[in-house]
């Protein structure tokens, strides 16, 4: 009787390395816009220098704006670039509070939607097998209720958007409840940003030639609504852990 020939080293693990390729094209990415110099275009200097130039190729071009700005900031936010505020600014500026609101929200979670994929086929499993015991149970009680943690995390301005975004790679969440309490939960954040920089001519002016910087946009009542909010969402997963308690 034959025997069944043993599968090669080559063949037992096949393309194991493809599971890195989607993380490694980021990360290039992420290089290569740094060394680019795109970080020096996306400031609220720039912004309060080229305003009406902006302002005028948006009336002119209105749906090519609207998209490019949508695929631009998918982008950035999947290449994990540090320049969600600034562009969502910009949008509120040039679209309106409500259409950049709008087209924000929907790209925004297009680009997080990516990255959590590239960072969960190439550590989730890894991690997850190699996790200590407090690491473990942490991702128990984060896929139990997946949904009321991200959604908490979304609202409450605490953790940087792209450590949010690669985070809940690492624990066994389902696509579908990182793409809705990602899309639910920074539509207060991205409205309120958009909403600031529909007025930012009222703060060109007051800044009176000084370097304008976000603080000068955020006040004080928007942070305290956040938070608000981040409480609010919490208060179901706080009452079903006491209730478990009982």
């Amino acid at each position: 009787m034959a025997e069944t020939p043993k599968a090669t080293p080559d063949t037992a693990k096949p393309a194991s390395w493809r599971r890195y390729l989607p993380l490694a094209i980021i990360v290039m990415g992420l290089v290569a816009a740094y060394a680019a110099g795109v970080q020096d275009y996306i400031s609220l200097a720039v912004l309060a220098e080229q305003r009406d130039a902006l302002k005028q190729f948006v009336a002119d071009h209105r749906i090519a704006s609207a998209l490019g700005y949508f695929v631009l900031y998918a982008l950035a936010v999947a290449f994990a670039f540090p320049a969600a505020s600034i562009l969502t600014i910009f949008a509120g500026f040039v679209f309106g509070w409500f259409i950049a609101g709008t087209l924000t929200v929907f790209a925004a979670t297009t680009g997080a939607a990516a990255i959590f994929l590239a960072a969960r086929s190439a550590f989730g499993d890894v991690l997850r097998k190699r996790a200590g015991p407090f690491a473990a149970r942490l991702a128990d009680g984060f896929s139990r209720d997946a949904f009321s943690y991200l959604l908490v995390l979304r609202l409450a301005p605490v953790f940087p958007f792209f450590v949010i975004n690669i985070a809940p790679a690492f624990f066994d969440i389902k696509l579908r409840t990182y793409v809705a309490a990602t899309f639910l939960g920074i539509i207060p954040g991205t409205f309120a940003y958009t909403w600031l920089g529909q007025g930012l001519d009222s703060v060109i002016v007051a800044a009176a030639g000084r370097e304008i910087s976000i603080s000068d946009l955020v006040t004080p009542e928007i942070t305290i609504a956040f938070l608000g909010l981040a409480i609010v969402a919490a208060i179901p997963t706080i009452v079903r852990k006491f209730r478990g308690r009982g």
